[in-house]
């Protein structure tokens, strides 16, 4: 009996001694330990080339399209950062806002409305209409502002409509400004003729007027050839109304081109991309409308204002006297 328990010990203990073995022997006892997973890499809106890379994609803007992701800052609702990217391509720009969740994963993309004011705010805020061509009363409730370009056929058409119906439908509920947005890359001579109309209103405003409907009128007649001599024998044309040497003066040496300039730049800040556009209290018209769409949008605001008081001459647009203390 006690040589079979000896034996059975023995048995035991040589194959514990074989079990140990083959655990210490490599792939073979217990399974291999699995490596840890290797660490992602997490995508970030808030990287600039992770951003500028999903617009690209996300607006079909190819490598000629130069893209600038501007660094964020507090957003108006929270829980998200403000990104503006800036988009240009030769003498378009796009710029576009972005509400990026403040751990980048997720993005929103729209408008923000703040309910108290009137939805077109940020618009009115970037309009400008003092010392520009007018026409309507001082004060009324309606302010219409319109960016335009003397080459442009669209314009044209929405210049003899708005001359035709604008004040005779409505001598004291409305104001219109015209402001100068030329296109120089589809149309050579605009420029100059908005410099020559700028050196007329310096000149004698209610003359500008005359000279809008001319412009637009003999604009097939027009060429970046005969651009200066057409503006001569016109000015020469007009009398008392308008001194011809100041105006060719002022004409030579591009004297109101900074004036103009300074439209082209207030229309980029509104993103203007396209001729003729107009702002009905800030609402945004876009394109040669008809009168009974631009009569519609005039009749709301008339009705709209007796109550809100939010836009018009009394609320936006404001003359100002030139001083450092009115930017």
């Amino acid at each position: 009996m006690r040589a079979l328990v000896s034996r059975f010990a023995v048995v035991i203990a040589v194959g514990a001694a074989l079990v140990l073995v083959a655990q210490n022997r490599p792939g073979v006892g217990a399974s291999k330990k699995k490596a840890p997973p290797a660490a992602t890499s997490v995508k970030s809106a808030l990287d600039k080339a992770t951003l500028e890379a999903y617009v690209r994609h996300l607006f079909l803007w190819g490598s000629p399209v130069k893209i600038e992701v501007r660094d964020p800052k507090p957003a108006p609702f929270p829980g998200f950062l403000e990104v503006q990217v800036h988009a240009s391509a030769g003498g378009a720009v796009q710029d576009e806002v972005f509400y990026v969740s403040k751990d980048g994963q997720k993005m929103l993309r729209g408008q923000v409305y703040d309910v108290k004011d009137n939805p077109f705010r940020q618009d009115l805020d970037k309009l400008k209409t003092e010392f520009q061509p007018s026409l309507g009363t001082p004060g009324a409730p309606v302010v219409v502002v319109m960016f335009s370009d003397f080459e442009c056929p669209f314009c044209k058409e929405e210049a003899k409509m708005l001359r035709q119906n604008l004040l005779s439908a409505y001598p004291k509920e409305v104001r219109l400004y015209f402001k100068d947005f030329p296109l120089d890359q589809i149309h050579p001579w605009a420029r100059t003729a908005a410099i020559a109309g700028r050196c007329i209103f310096r000149q004698n405003p209610a003359a500008f007027w005359d000279f809008y409907d001319w412009a637009f009128e003999h604009q097939a007649e027009i060429t970046p050839q005969n651009v200066k001599e057409k503006l001569v024998q016109y000015v020469s044309s007009k009398g008392s109304q308008i001194e011809p040497l100041q105006f060719g003066r002022c004409l030579e040496t591009r004297a109101t081109l900074a004036e103009v300039e300074k439209n082209i730049d207030e229309a980029k800040a509104l993103q203007i991309n396209s001729i003729p556009t107009l702002f009905i209290n800030g609402r945004r018209l876009v394109g040669n409308h008809g009168w009974s769409v631009i009569r519609q949008a005039i009749d709301y605001e008339i009705d709209y204002q007796k109550t809100a008081r939010n836009a018009g001459e009394q609320a936006c647009c404001e003359l100002k006297i030139p001083s450092p203390l009115n930017p």
